[in-house]
């Protein structure tokens, strides 16, 4: 890629953060969640256990088996949907996904809201910047989430054509960055 094509491409992802008010600056305070601070000292789990608001998804990165990877080296970008995310699903759903006998639908589920790579919203703008207006991004799970702008929203759009919400973003790790969402995504 040209410098030039390069220097355009940024240009016009700071102006897609600067006109939907997004404002990055790594190592700035991180945002409460669930009503916990977030440190950026420490890893995905140790900040994510302390959020009210994701005990669901700990519970289920517990059952999934998946504690150790998310306190790994990263980094890691995650989408962490809230307790209200996983309790919109169907009834009965996460009741079946923590069954022991479906690990691993359940490990391909948290998978699917996770990213190598820390990206911020400033590196996700760039790529939607980039991708004239939506950004694909490959999950961990082996599948891809659409990522594109709906007024000042961060929008991911999933397989199946579910839609959620960055209600929290940039909340950074010592292993990556976590952005909140507000719904569950579902792989193909």
């Amino acid at each position: 890629m040209s410098f030039q094509r390069t220097a355009r491409t940024l240009a016009a992802a700071v102006t897609l953060l600067a006109s939907f008010g997004i404002v990055v600056a790594h190592g700035a305070d991180n945002p409460m969640v669930g009503g916990a601070a977030m440190f950026p000292t420490k890893d995905i789990i140790d900040n994510a256990v302390n959020s009210k608001d994701h005990t669901t998804l700990v519970a289920a990165v517990k059952a999934a088996g998946l504690v150790d990877t998310l306190k790994g080296k990263g980094p890691f970008t995650v989408f962490a949907p809230t307790n209200a995310a996983f309790a919109a699903l169907p009834a009965g759903t996460v009741d079946t996904l923590l069954r022991p006998e479906n690990k691993g639908q359940l490990t391909g589920v948290l998978t699917y809201h996770v990213v190598a790579g820390g990206l911020d919203s400033a590196a996700i703008a760039t790529m939607i910047a980039s991708g004239g207006g939506k950004a694909t991004l490959k999950t961990v799970a082996g599948g891809t989430l659409t990522a594109w702008m709906k007024g000042k929203d961060l929008i991911l759009t999933d397989a199946k054509g579910r839609s959620a919400k960055v209600t929290i973003s940039n909340v950074y790790q010592s292993n990556g960055v976590i952005h909140v969402v507000d719904s569950v995504l579902l792989p193909g």
